[in-house]
C-alpha cells in the first residue's frame, strides 16, 4: 500500500512540474538570450531559452539585428520598432544594469506577408562594442555573427561615421562571409543582409545622411602610394559585399532628457522624432526579406542549425586582437592546402623526368590554390595569404626536386655500376666472342637508357659513353690476341684427340696444318697487325663467332657442360661401342683410321 502511494505522489509531482514548464515555455512575449559570452568574455556560446523560441517557428524566418557602440540606444531603438515600452521590451542600459550580453531575441516574432509568403520576423539586440572589460575579438565575433544571421542589419551610430566604424563593419562583413564558406568547406554564396546606416544626431542641417555615408566610403586619393591610405581604401572596398544593399537614414534625438525616455509617452517626445521613427519602421519593413541560405529560406529548426554551425566556426582557435584577422583565419586553410599539395606530390614515385615532375607540381599547385580560393576568408586581404601559400609550395617543391635528384643519382649509379660489372665480365669470357660482347653492350645501353630517369641521367649518360668506349676498345684489343691463342690451343688439342682418342688421321693432319699455319706461316709472312686485317683471318673469325655464340647457343656459358658430355661420349665410344662392332677379318673402313693389329709395325709401312 505504501509503495502505491509513493508512485501516485511521484506522478503528481511530475505532472505539476510539466505543467509549470509548459506554462513557462508558452510565455514568449519577452526577450531571450540566444548567444551568451563565456566566463572569460572572449568566446560565445548558445542559450537554450532563445533557441527554443526560434525552433517553434515553421514559417520562413527573417531577422532584424541592431549593432552599434555601447550605450548608443540600440535596445531603446528596438523597443520603438516593436512598439514596446522599456518595461515590456528589451532592457535599456540607463534604467537598469546592462542586460544585453551577447545577442538577445524578442520571443514573439512579427508576422508579415512578404511577396505573398507568410514570414516570421525576429528582432535581435546585440551587445554594444567598445565597452569596458571586453576584448576587440569578442566585439568582432558579435559583429560577424549578427551580420551573418540577419536579413536587415541596422548599424546604429551616434552623430557621425568614424573611420573605426567603417573598419569594424568592413571586418565584420568579411568575417561573416568567410564563416559561411567555412561551414561547408567551400565558398557557397548566401544572400547578404540589407545594411541600414542609422545615424542619430541632434541636428538635421548640413549634409544628408546618404551624403555622409557616400563620403565616408569614398576612396581617398593616394597619388604617393602611401601604404596606410591603401589599407584604408582596402577597408572601404571590402564593403562592396553590401553594395546596393545599403540604405542610409537619420533619426533625431527623441528628447533632451535621455535618462527619462522610458517614462515618456509619444506625445511627450519630439514630434520630428516620432515622424522619423514611423518612417524608419516603414523603411525596415520595405527591405525585410526571408533569410536565404543556399538558395532556400530557413524555418526555425533550420535557422538554429545554421546558427550552431556558424558559432562553431566562429569559436575555433585563439584569435589575436591586433586588427585584421584575415591571415589568422586563413592560417589553418593554408596548412590544409599545403597538406593537399604535399599529399599529391608524395604519391609520385621518384625518380621521374624533370618535365614530368614539373607538370605534376604545376597541377598539384593549381589544385591547392583552387582549394584555397574556394575556402579562403577575405576578398581583398587574402592576397598576402595566396603569396604565402605560393612561397610555401615553391619551398616544398624544391625539396621534392632535391629528393628526385638524389633518387635519380642513386638509381643511375646502381645501373652504371651494374653495366660496369657486366662489361668487366665480358672482358674475361672463357671463349672470346665479339657477337656476345656486342649483345651485352647493346643490352646494357638499352636498359640504362630506359631505366635511368631524372635529372642525373645526362651526367651518367656521359659517364656511360666513356666507360663503354673504354671497355669496347679494351675488348677489341685483347680479342684477336686471345682468339689466336685459343686457336693454337685448339689445334694442339685436336692433334691429341685425332692421334690418341679418335685415331682419325685426317683430324690429326688438319690440326697439324692449323697449328703450323698459326705458329709459322703467320709469323713469317704476316705481322700481328696485318694478320687481323687479312681476309683469311676474317674468315676464321666469322667461323669462330658462328660456333661460339648465337641467339640459340652460347658456347661460353655451356662450354664445361658440353666438354664433359663430349668426353663421356668419346670414352663410351672408345671403350664400349668399338668392341661390340669389331670386325672378324680386319677393318673395312674406307677412312684412314689407325689399325690396332699393326700396332707393332712401323708406321711408315
Amino acid at each position: 500500500m505504501s509503495k502505491s502511494l509513493w508512485w501516485i505522489g511521484c506522478f503528481f509531482i511530475i505532472l505539476h512540474l510539466s505543467s509549470f514548464w509548459v506554462s513557462g515555455i508558452d510565455d514568449f512575449n519577452q526577450a531571450f538570450p540566444i548567444i551568451e559570452p563565456d566566463p572569460g568574455h572572449t568566446k560565445l556560446r548558445l542559450s537554450s531559452e532563445g533557441l527554443e523560441a526560434i525552433r517553434r517557428i515553421t514559417n520562413p524566418i527573417a531577422a532584424v539585428a541592431v549593432i552599434g557602440p555601447y550605450r548608443s540606444g540600440k535596445s531603446f531603438l528596438l523597443n520603438q520598432l516593436l512598439s514596446l515600452s522599456c518595461y515590456e521590451g528589451f532592457g535599456v542600459g540607463h534604467m537598469r544594469d546592462t542586460k544585453t550580453k551577447g545577442i538577445w531575441v524578442w520571443g514573439t516574432p512579427v508576422e508579415m506577408d512578404i511577396d505573398g509568403v507568410k514570414t516570421s520576423v525576429f528582432y535581435l539586440d546585440t551587445e554594444g562594442f567598445e565597452s569596458i572589460g571586453k576584448s576587440n575579438v569578442y566585439d568582432d565575433r558579435i559583429f560577424a555573427l549578427a551580420t551573418v544571421l540577419s536579413s536587415v542589419l541596422i548599424y546604429n551610430l551616434p552623430e557621425t561615421i568614424r573611420e573605426a566604424d567603417i573598419s569594424r563593419l568592413s571586418f565584420a562583413v568579411e568575417l561573416a562571409e568567410e564563416f559561411y564558406g567555412r561551414v561547408k568547406g567551400q565558398d557557397v554564396a548566401f544572400e547578404p543582409a540589407k545594411l541600414l546606416w542609422l545615424i542619430q544626431r541632434d541636428f538635421l542641417q548640413g549634409k544628408s545622411v546618404k551624403e555622409m555615408v557616400d563620403e565616408a566610403l569614398r576612396h581617398v586619393p593616394n597619388h604617393d602610394g602611401d601604404r596606410n591610405i591603401d589599407q584604408v581604401n582596402q577597408i572601404r572596398d571590402s564593403l562592396a559585399i553590401m553594395g546596393d544593399n545599403s540604405t542610409a537614414f537619420s533619426l533625431p534625438q527623441p528628447h533632451l532628457q535621455r535618462t527619462k525616455l522610458c517614462d515618456l509617452k509619444d506625445g511627450e517626445l519630439d514630434q520630428s522624432y516620432v515622424q522619423k521613427r514611423e518612417q524608419l519602421k516603414e523603411v525596415v519593413k520595405s527591405v525585410i526579406r526571408p533569410k536565404i541560405v543556399q538558395g532556400k529560406s530557413l524555418n526555425g529548426n533550420e535557422f538554429v542549425s545554421f546558427l550552431e554551425k556558424i558559432l562553431e566556426a566562429l569559436n575555433k582557435g585563439e584569435i589575436p586582437s591586433t586588427g585584421s584577422l584575415v591571415e589568422v583565419f586563413n592560417k589553418k586553410i593554408l596548412e590544409g592546402c599545403l597538406k593537399l599539395y604535399e599529399d599529391s606530390m608524395t604519391k609520385v614515385i621518384l625518380p621521374i623526368h624533370e618535365e614530368s615532375l614539373q607538370s605534376i607540381h604545376e597541377a598539384s599547385k593549381a589544385e591547392s590554390l583552387k582549394s584555397f580560393d574556394e575556402q579562403h576568408f577575405g576578398r581583398h586581404h587574402a592576397k598576402k595569404s595566396v603569396e604565402t601559400l605560393d612561397e610555401d609550395i615553391e619551398k616544398m617543391f624544391k625539396n621534392f626536386v632535391m629528393a628526385n635528384q638524389y633518387q635519380s643519382s642513386k638509381l643511375c649509379e646502381a645501373l652504371y655500376t651494374k653495366c660496369e660489372d657486366q662489361m668487366d665480365q665480358l672482358q674475361v669470357l672463357r671463349l672470346p666472342s665479339m657477337a656476345k660482347f656486342n649483345a651485352g653492350f647493346l643490352h646494357c645501353n638499352q636498359s640504362f637508357g630506359k631505366e635511368c630517369v631524372g635529372p642525373s641521367k645526362t651526367i651518367y649518360e656521359q659517364r656511360m659513353v666513356k666507360m663503354m668506349g673504354k671497355s669496347k676498345s679494351s675488348f677489341i684489343k685483347e680479342y684477336n690476341h686471345r682468339l689466336f691463342n685459343w686457336l693454337v690451343a685448339f689445334s694442339l688439342v685436336m692433334v691429341i684427340v685425332g692421334r690418341f682418342i679418335i685415331k682419325f688421321i685426317l683430324i690429326e693432319i688438319g690440326a697439324w696444318i692449323l697449328f703450323i699455319f698459326l705458329e709459322t706461316y703467320t709469323r713469317m709472312f704476316w705481322s700481328p697487325e696485318s694478320l687481323y686485317y687479312n681476309p683469311v683471318w676474317h674468315g676464321i673469325v666469322a667461323t669462330w663467332e658462328t660456333l661460339v655464340y648465337s641467339p640459340v647457343l652460347d658456347l661460353d656459358r655451356w662450354a664445361i657442360q658440353i666438354g664433359f658430355v663430349s668426353v663421356v661420349l668419346l670414352v663410351y665410344w672408345r671403350c664400349c661401342a668399338r668392341r661390340k662392332h669389331k670386325p672378324k677379318h680386319g677393318p673395312h673402313s674406307v677412312l684412314p683410321l689407325y689399325n690396332n693389329a699393326s700396332r707393332g709395325r712401323d708406321r711408315s709401312e
